[in-house]
């Protein structure tokens, strides 16, 4: 089961499954996995190597504030600004991990955890981003059910391009070429979801722990950028912090689902197809693991969310070889090729905004 054989079956195109006839009876697959991996010992947590990546990650930040120090009144403190974008991307992976139970051994504990990091580290919403991520969990590329295929700014979906209106509309008919520099602007919306999320009228769990969280880390992190730089480069460290931490986990993201098959909201499907076939690994071995937060594996990461970022790859071997012997297509390519998958798909996608009469072929397109 060639990976290029896959990719070229299901294409960057939208692919839509709308029924069981669509999926061969698989049902016991993901038991027999998931026998294998616990009596293989994968699900165990791994605290010494946590301890070691946030060690690390603590050691970078010191040295960032200190370089912020040492440089004072500098355009050089943009590399900090920069370097301070990409470590904050590195401790959203480990709330990530924290809120799928990875790290410590008990639930409430990992909630803790991934509070602390999301709110007065990065600056995101714990709430807000664990019910979203659960949804998306519970039904990857799910149409109506999954949020990360809903319209923001980017649509995913033929019919919401169609939908679109005004300059939304301008941004969608190239959203595939444009998808990357908008992705400089998601750090901002992240922290404005937050804030929309946790001052909104509906109810929030911990509402004004995470709001405490998310003023301490402001005043942590922000307030001195503007204390001990002018004006004009202190907007401009946070820029391009902001920039950089919104590319890095736009990349990161992105390459999991976008371009993989979409499935009706009706579609009748068991737990191991659905994950499987909605999900995409990025091949590079340790590199992409510590590049990607773990993301690299969404395949095992989705069959198994709790399972800790070092055992990923051993799980690989083992849904490979189901996958072979219940022929369901395991999809796996180059970080380079999952980007240009999901800028082509997002391009089609995009022919939906085009008026017919400029893009006769947009019909093609349009898959219930």
């Amino acid at each position: 089961m060639a990976t290029s054989a896959v990719e070229s079956r299901l294409g960057p195109v939208r692919q839509t499954y709308s029924g069981a006839k669509d999926f061969p009876p698989v049902a016991r697959a993901f038991t027999d996995v998931a026998s294998v991996v616990r009596e293989t010992g994968l699900l165990r947590r791994t605290p010494w190597f946590y301890a070691f990546v946030g060690t690390l990650i603590a050691v970078a930040m010191g040295g960032a504030v200190t370089g912020f120090i040492l440089l004072g009144d500098s355009w050089f403190q943009l590399l900090i600004a920069g370097a301070m974008g990409i470590l904050m991307t590195q401790v959203a992976f480990l709330a990530h991990e924290a809120a799928h139970r990875q790290i410590l051994t008990s639930g409430p504990a990992n909630d803790r955890l991934a509070r602390v990091l999301a709110n007065g580290v990065v600056g995101l919403s714990y709430s807000w981003w664990t019910g979203k991520h659960t949804r998306h969990h519970a039904n990857p590329n799910r149409v109506g059910k999954d949020p990360d295929i809903e319209v923001d700014t980017i649509s995913f979906l033929d019919e919401d391009a169609a939908k679109s209106r005004g300059i939304v509309r301008l941004i969608t008919r190239k959203q595939g070429w444009l998808f990357f520099p908008l992705l400089t602007f998601e750090g901002l919306n992240l922290h404005a979801h937050a804030f929309r999320h946790l001052l909104g009228r509906g109810k929030v769990d911990h509402r004004f722990t995470e709001l405490g969280l998310i003023v301490l880390r402001f005043a942590v992190f922000v307030a001195p950028v503007f204390v001990f730089l002018p004006v004009g480069m202190a907007f401009a460290f946070v820029g391009v912090q902001l920039a950089v931490f919104g590319v890095y986990m736009g990349a990161s993201f992105a390459p999991n689902h976008k371009g993989m098959p979409v499935i009706a909201p009706d579609a009748k499907l068991d737990f191991f197809s659905k994950q499987v076939r909605t999900s995409r690994n990025v091949r590079g071995g340790w590199w992409a693991t510590w590049l990607m937060g773990g993301l690299n594996y969404q395949v095992e990461h989705h069959l198994f969310p709790n399972m800790p970022r070092p055992y990923l790859a051993k799980a690989r071997e083992i849904v490979m070889e189901q996958c072979r012997t219940l022929q369901v297509p395991y999809t796996e390519t180059s970080l380079l090729r999952s980007y240009a998958i999901v800028i082509d798909y997002l391009n089609r996608v995009g022919l939906a905004a085009r008026d017919p009469f400029d893009c006769p072929m947009v019909s093609t397109y349009r898959r219930a």
